[in-house]
């Protein structure tokens, strides 16, 4: 791979997902589209990425950014949003909706999911979470809904036996989410650069956690200007632990650690209370 080889496929991913890679990220590069590669009997980067070009619409794109998207990901990542999103939520009129725009493997919408059914009780059959990602091949593992034991295991007892199903035989050291918590969760592919989105709020929530920071600042603002229309005037915005909006868009202001709210209604509560 030359140097006109990487800054090419920089380039290309920028185009397509928003995702800026740095100059650090090149052996990644190397080793993910390598397997492409040798897929497509290709020897040179070069023609790989020739042939992408030819081809806009050709389904090897959606491989391309598969390759190239990270999913790291866990249950109740980042611990402390969830009692918060159980706080908002407990004493709410109607069916709670939230948005999870970068659902990856699933952890995180059934987190959500799961919170929400220790929240609202006999509600919770009303509520629903939207899980959206780029990252196609994710998508279908966060359908399947199975994961190693080991990372189940780490949840609490209560939590494990309310929640997941524990697999024997040739599915022993694995697990899968119970079918009534499965039902909650809709998942879809969404390029956050798509100039539509095919969503309909508004949210109680939205988490978009850990994603903004592969996009430059120009590409956050622009999102975060999307989020604002999807969002009930009294919702909340979750995002990762590296990531601070507050400098970004004027339309969300800190409400607590990584979590926004829309700077309209923060303003309107704080006059009622003048």
């Amino acid at each position: 791979m030359t140097d006109a080889d990487f800054n090419r496929v920089r380039q290309l991913i920028y185009q397509r997902a928003g995702i800026v890679l740095a100059e650090h990220k090149r052996e990644m590069v190397y080793s993910r589209l390598a397997r492409r590669l040798r897929l497509h009997r290709l020897t040179r980067f070069t023609d790989y990425l020739a042939r992408l070009e030819r081809q806009p619409e050709a389904r090897e794109w959606e491989a391309f950014t598969n390759a190239l998207t990270t999913n790291l990901t866990a249950f109740f990542r980042e611990a402390h949003h969830f009692p918060l999103l159980a706080s908002h939520v407990q004493s709410r009129g109607g069916p709670v909706r939230v948005w999870c725009a970068a659902a990856s493997t699933g952890e995180e919408p059934y987190s959500i999911a799961m919170t929400l059914s220790e929240t609202l009780g006999a509600h919770a059959r009303e509520a629903r979470v939207l899980a959206t990602d780029i990252d196609t091949d994710a998508l279908t593992r966060a359908r399947e809904a199975v994961y190693p034991l080991e990372q189940v295991l780490k949840l609490p007892d209560e939590r494990r036996k309310r929640f997941f199903l524990r697999g024997g035989g040739t599915r022993a050291g694995l697990a899968r989410i119970r079918p009534e918590l499965m039902s909650m969760v809709e998942f879809r592919p969404l390029n956050l650069l798509a100039p539509s989105w095919p969503i309909e709020g508004p949210f109680d929530a939205i988490f978009c956690r850990n994603v903004m920071i592969y996009f430059d600042k120009e590409t956050q603002a622009r999102i975060l200007d999307r989020f604002v229309p999807l969002l009930k005037p009294d919702g909340l915005l979750f995002a990762g632990h590296s990531e601070n909006f507050s400098y970004i868009s004027q339309a969300f202001r800190l409400r607590g650690q990584t979590v926004y709210e829309l700077a309209d209604s923060a303003s309107s509560r704080a006059a009622s209370r003048r």
